[in-house]
């Protein structure tokens, strides 16, 4: 059996400071630590930093009083969640992804020029909620909309004449965002957006690397959390490419059955998903199947690096 690994996959620099942030702050403040919502999508790296000493929440309320340390996820927060964290004396540290924060800037600066904004993204996930937590109603006259679909852009009723911007989620799928993005235009021909994609990086280049990947493959394994945006758009499009695949966390979750008549295997990781998780899945089709071979693709090389809050950089870890 012939198996190929996407590249890239796994780890974008965004999670790697993210987690880093964590393990960091465990190490100089000592346990506990708190993080408002999973610092990334992962079941494996949050069980991980639970057994450190992490205390994931979702509302600030459940943190005790006292000198405690939050730490904001990679998906970014509300402005009234940093309000209320100042307010309450928490020691922060935000874990929040660099290139959502440049989302988030986008959305401050249409608020304050009372701009209408439509937000393309997943109505509830953390970080449309955070993104349109920017959102100043005190600061600007306009409104912001959430639109997942072209026929939720066909149901909108926005008058011409008002000032329109739009912004998207970091982790969709690249052709339905363009597409929507297509339709507003249509719809509206006023409206702006950003100068450079929303849609991050290591989004984009593991879609590619999927694209790629599905090509030559009967059978595609997406290693990444049912909860984990990125990893979801990844499986919805290696099917797209007309291939089975399969969503999974880790190993354990493989059904071996479903290697029926499959001579080619496909593996990639979201974003959130380390490479343990990819090597283990590795070693479960190497003792479960006969004759393989392994073969890493060639793909787009990344070397972003996103630092680290000062005070974490300066201090020295023994």
């Amino acid at each position: 059996m012939k198996i190929s690994l996407a590249n890239p996959r796994g780890f974008c620099a965004g999670v790697d400071r993210a987690i880093e942030i964590v393990n960091r702050a465990i190490e100089l403040f000592g346990a506990p630590i708190y993080v408002k919502h999973e610092v990334v999508h992962n079941r494996f790296v949050v069980n991980n930093l639970k057994e450190k000493g992490a205390v994931f929440v979702e509302e600030l309320d459940e943190i005790p009083n006292g000198e405690n340390i939050v730490i904001f996820s990679a998906h970014g927060v509300s402005q009234q969640v940093r309000y209320e964290a100042k307010k309450r004396g928490f020691k922060v540290f935000d874990a929040t992804c660099p290139l959502v924060t440049k989302v988030h800037m986008e959305v401050i600066r249409y608020c304050k020029s009372n701009y209408d904004l439509i937000l393309i993204g997943h109505q509830g996930h953390p970080e449309v909620e955070g993104t349109i937590g920017q959102w100043d109603k005190e600061k600007g006259t306009g409104k912001v909309y959430i639109v997942e679909s072209i026929s939720d852009v066909k149901k909108l009723a926005i008058e011409t004449n008002h000032k329109l911007a739009y912004v998207t989620q970091t982790t969709l799928s690249l052709d339905d965002t363009a597409d929507i993005i297509q339709e507003l235009k249509l719809k509206y021909p006023q409206i702006q957006g950003p100068k450079h994609d929303d849609i991050c990086y290591a989004t984009q280049n593991r879609q590619i690397a999927v694209k790629h990947l599905a090509q030559d493959c009967d059978l595609v394994l997406v290693v990444g959390s049912v909860n984990s945006s990125n990893s979801n758009r990844l499986h919805e499009l290696a099917e797209r490419q007309g291939v089975n695949a399969y969503l999974i966390d880790d190993a354990e979750c493989i059904d071996v059955k479903w290697f029926d008549n499959v001579k080619s295997i496909g593996v990639t990781a979201g974003a959130s998903a380390p490479e343990k998780l990819v090597n283990d899945v590795l070693n479960f089709l190497t003792e479960n199947n006969g004759n393989i071979t392994i073969k890493e693709l060639d793909g787009e090389p990344e070397n972003m690096v996103f630092a680290l809050p000062k005070e974490l950089r300066l201090k020295q870890i023994n």
